[in-house]
């Protein structure tokens, strides 16, 4: 959830030009930033809730989001390395 919030932040050219134009502090307490992020915040809401429908509505739509993940995504990969740091952990 958090890189769907920063890449819409990101996204934002208010905030764009705020952060060129002033400080950490000044760019943190802008009423601007508040309500991008108010809005970004219902945008990905909105977007998780209808691809989520999709998934359990749709088999094409789970067999298209597996190919995904199990392509560009590597989720494969991911978990690997994931249970591989895991094990070397403990």
């Amino acid at each position: 959830m958090n890189d769907v919030i920063k890449g819409k932040l990101l996204q934002s050219e208010i905030l764009l030009q705020q952060a060129e134009n002033n400080s950490k502090g000044q760019f943190s307490n802008s009423p601007d930033l508040m309500n991008e992020l108010t809005n970004a915040g219902m945008d990905a809401e909105a977007a998780h809730r209808i691809m989520s429908r999709q998934l359990l509505e749709s088999e094409s739509m789970r067999r298209a989001m597996l190919e995904i993940l199990l392509g560009p995504c590597q989720l494969y990969e991911a978990l690997r390395s994931k249970a591989t740091a895991k094990r070397a952990a403990t």
